[in-house]
């Protein structure tokens, strides 16, 4: 009954926002304008984007195309997505699980225009007390309800022979996770960097035992946009693309420009530079279009949303009306689709990407 709480909780809040709004978000969203929002939050693979803010390179791709792009920080993930989907952004770096499950499961068209990396050690499920996975049987688990994290855990379960019911879900909002793992109570986590790093940091004798490692390529971190403004303004695109692989392909380097960008990513993030590096590690970013550009076009796309699909429908995230994981139809960067055809809420774009290989941005 959490579980449903949750999911009508969050579905009423977005629905509620997506109300108050959504003549003009709707009008809006296909016009053609000067001004944008991008929304964004700490996450070690979207530190670029606020370095990129604030060291002019979004302002210069901007000017480039003739608009004005402000990036916004927000402290709360959740709220950042719901936001956007309520009209609030024109764009919102988010997973591919909450792209279809927050914007995409609530009507708002939403394209991926970057997929900008992959979990890779970047989330984990951590136990204080204990030293395998099967050592979480029994306790509670404090997560990110009905998030990526809510999706690792799952995963992890199926992998070693658990289900739901052997765990407690409590649910615990992204800027409360090191807190409360400091606090006796609490005993197991599932947590994504920094806050990962932040909680190992301060319980060294916690263990990680299981991570996205385990399954490579399924949680993806993509800056999305909503599929109507960028229709309607490509520049848009154009420059959110030109600002990110200017951006790392700045601070990928060994020059003292390079560690003073990641320096600056760091303690921005809450962490030092070898703190920082550390987290990059467990990141599969794509520093190169090319790479990207192959990522976002690859088979494994598929077969990922469909395990994000199929968890999300059996979560009861694509909404009350859903009968099937098809409800929210989703269209790849080949053109195919998955779902249904006349409701597709989530896109994967690679076309504004495939400028920034052949250098035409």
């Amino acid at each position: 009954m959490k579980a449903f709480s949750c999911v009508m909780y969050r579905c009423a809040v977005v629905l509620l926002a997506l109300c108050c709004v959504a003549f003009g978000a709707s009008a809006s969203a296909s016009e053609k304008k000067q001004s944008f929002k991008v929304a964004w939050s700490i996450y070690s693979g979207w530190m670029p984007w606020g370095y990129a803010s604030e060291h002019g390179i979004i302002d210069k791709w901007a000017k480039k195309y003739g608009i004005k792009i402000e990036l916004v920080q927000l402290n709360d993930y959740i709220e950042s997505i719901n936001q956007y989907s309520a009209g609030a952004f024109d764009a919102c770096g988010m997973t591919n699980m909450d792209a279809l499950t927050i914007p995409g499961a609530n009507g708002v068209d939403t394209t991926g225009l970057i997929l900008g990396d992959y979990s890779n050690g970047n989330d984990a499920i951590v136990l204080k007390h204990g030293k395998t996975f099967a050592d979480i049987k029994g306790q509670q688990v404090n997560l990110v309800e009905l998030s990526v994290s809510d999706y690792l855990m799952s995963r992890a379960l199926d992998i070693h022979g658990l289900s739901q019911r052997d765990i407690k879900i409590m649910n615990t909002s992204d800027a409360d996770a090191v807190a409360s793992f400091a606090t006796p109570g609490v005993t197991a986590a599932a947590l994504w960097n920094p806050q990962l790093s932040m909680v190992m940091k301060q319980s060294p004798t916690a263990v990680q035992v299981f991570t996205s490692k385990e399954i490579p390529g399924e949680i993806i971190d993509m800056m999305a946009v909503n599929t109507a403004t960028l229709a309607a303004n490509p520049e848009l695109g154009k420059a959110l693309v030109g600002a990110w692989f200017e951006t790392l392909q700045l601070m990928s380097g060994d020059d003292a420009q390079a560690i003073a960008a990641r320096t600056s990513m760091a303690e921005r993030s809450g962490t030092d530079l070898k703190g920082y590096e550390e987290q990059l590690t467990q990141t599969m970013l794509f520093y190169t279009p090319a790479v990207a550009f192959d990522f976002a076009n690859s088979e494994a796309i598929r077969q990922t949303m469909d395990k994000v699909r199929t968890f999300s429908f059996a979560k009861g995230l694509l909404g009350q009306a859903a009968t099937s994981a098809d409800a929210v139809g989703m269209q790849f960067a080949d053109g195919s689709t998955l779902g249904d055809k006349n409701n597709i809420k989530l896109r994967f774009d690679s076309r504004y990407v495939s400028m920034a290989v052949a250098n035409q941005l």
